[in-house]
């Protein structure tokens, strides 16, 4: 199945690689992401990360914008650039050499190493694979409007999450482009492309390019 954490991550990227041990589904962690954090962090070295508070760990290495709005548990790894009114919500961790861009918004995500959201992005309870890229404006809705569980759908099959809360998970190499919308429990496979100003829900097979919901290319 195209959907389980070892079909869309590469586990070297990231340092929250423990907390994906033992689990099948990517959104599995979710709920786990904040107290993940705050273990992490004290095991990480004081020569390298700066600790401004009790749960924000910043590798010395990263450039924060002065109306960036930081807020914990909060991990962003060496390399990373965090742009003008970036606002992070807390649950957030962000890999290395990542861009956190003008006034995107992060709210419980994990960012794999590499990863681009660099312009007016909103990014919650989801999860990005390494080399992942939102074009501008593009988001995450993390909320069905009937407010009941999220199921990811693929074809026939039903998986159902149990989360109330639940963006979208991106796997390695995934391209969304300008203006799009994920809805909530969206999956995207490796190395796949996503046209602009689409609406996109359910699983999108690795190696495809989306033009719309009827309208799903594979890589040649």
């Amino acid at each position: 199945m195209g959907y389980q954490i070892k079909d869309l991550y590469d586990l070297k990227e990231t340092i929250a690689a423990d907390l994906f041990a033992g689990r099948t589904y990517p959104w599995e962690v979710l709920s786990e992401i904040g107290g993940f954090i705050l273990k992490l962090g004290s095991t990480l070295p004081a020569d390298e990360f700066d600790h401004p508070t009790e749960n924000i760990w910043i590798h010395r290495s990263v450039t924060v914008a002065e109306t960036a709005s930081l807020n914990g548990p909060l991990i962003i790894d060496a390399g990373t650039e965090v742009r003008p009114r970036a606002f992070i919500r807390g649950n957030v961790i962000v890999g290395k050499n990542c861009v956190v861009g003008n006034s995107t918004e992060l709210k419980n995500v994990v960012l794999f190493n590499t990863v681009q959201v660099p312009h007016y992005n909103y990014v919650g309870d989801s999860i990005l694979g390494t080399h992942a890229h939102m074009g501008a404006g593009s988001i995450t809705s993390n909320v069905k409007s009937d407010k009941t569980p999220v199921v990811v759908k693929d074809g026939e099959n039903r998986i159902e999450t149990g989360l109330k809360k639940f963006g979208a998970m991106l796997g390695d190499y995934v391209e969304v482009g300008c203006n799009s919308v994920l809805n909530p429990g969206t999956v995207i496979g490796r190395h796949t492309n996503i046209y602009p100003l689409s609406s996109v829900r359910g699983v999108v097979p690795e190696m495809s390019i989306f033009k719309g919901k009827n309208d799903i290319v594979k890589k040649v």
